[in-house]
């Protein structure tokens, strides 16, 4: 589920809809959580799929540690790429937000962590990085990692309208990782090995 200070917008022709602030979302808060109502298929389901029906969840769902396809109910599909991302997944099945987001501001990820079944190339943002491949994440846990852990000790210091669906395991482990008693899951444990597909 999508933070409720969200809207679906139209962003220009390239793009297409994103979603976007509509209030200050400050830095640390909880933007997604994968809930209930999100729909996990198993990592050979596309292969029973028709062709368009194939395509359209490999564009609108991502993979998780496990291969398994998972399709938000709500506009979290949505969520446009960019390399310098307003928010970041965590371990956790919950994404944040790496700095404030302003009204009107559009909500974005890195998809270098949704494990894709092929590299694509966005549009240039004048980054380093041209391409987003399927294995990212193990080049690039360590800065994404960095940049989750410092914020983790500001989760129960803010306005969090998620934080109720997030188990209870999750809210200790995050206490836990606020009071420094324990370490960050790395993001390197949302990488899938695609040779464990037949996709």
């Amino acid at each position: 589920m999508m933070h409720p200070d969200t809207e679906l917008r139209w962003i220009n022709d390239k793009i297409g809809y994103g979603v976007v602030a509509t209030k200050l979302i400050p830095k640390g808060t909880i933007t997604w959580v994968q809930d209930e109502l999100d729909t996990v298929y198993p990592p050979d389901y596309p292969l029973k799929l028709k062709t368009l029906t194939k395509d359209l969840l490999e564009k609108y769902s991502f993979r998780n540690r496990n291969g398994e396809h998972i399709l938000c109910w709500d506009f979290a599909k949505y969520v446009n790429h960019s390399f310098n991302s307003s928010c970041l997944s965590t371990a956790y099945n919950f994404e944040m937000a790496i700095k404030d987001i302003q009204p009107g501001e559009e909500l974005t990820d890195d998809y270098g962590y949704l494990n894709l079944t092929e590299s694509f190339v966005p549009e240039d943002e004048g980054s380093d990085r041209k391409a987003v491949h399927p294995d990212d994440v193990l080049n690039l846990y360590k800065i994404w990692d960095k940049d989750l852990s410092s914020l983790f000790p500001k989760i129960n210091k803010i306005h969090q309208p998620l934080f109720d669906l997030l188990s209870e395991g999750i809210k200790d482990e995050i206490e836990l990782i606020a009071s420094g008693k324990k370490k960050m899951r790395s993001t390197r444990h949302l990488y899938f090995r695609p040779e464990k597909s037949g996709i």
